[in-house]
């Protein structure tokens, strides 16, 4: 299912019948992502991740780009394997709590 209000180009992700996760752009080009954590490592992440990469290059998109927390190695680990590139870093972007995050940014092109 397709959120397109606001630009949004975001679906849910459904499997055997439950709601497992989300993907898409909530403000294009950035590309974000949750997904359950009863699924993870059975693939099904890359899976819609590839999906929404397909969907997203036969649209306006020319290019998609992320934002990670630096400690995410498995996130950034799994961008790097879908093409992604690190393109910057920003120090204190992100207040979580009482706790500021930096940023890792990437992109990849379509």
């Amino acid at each position: 299912m397709m959120d397109t209000t606001k630009g949004r180009d975001d679906f849910v992700v459904v499997y055997e019948g439950q709601v497992i996760g989300k993907i898409g752009c909530y403000q294009p080009p950035d590309l974000g992502f949750i997904f359950s954590k009863d699924v993870w490592g059975k693939g099904l992440t890359r899976e819609a991740a590839r999906a929404y990469i397909d969907h997203a290059a036969k649209g306006s998109l020319t290019y998609l780009t992320a934002d990670v927390d630096p400690h995410n190695a498995v996130c950034l680990g799994f961008l790097a394997h879908l093409s992604f590139k690190t393109t910057g870093f920003a120090s204190r972007t992100w207040l979580v709590g009482d706790t500021w995050c930096d940023s890792v940014y990437l992109r990849r092109d379509l």
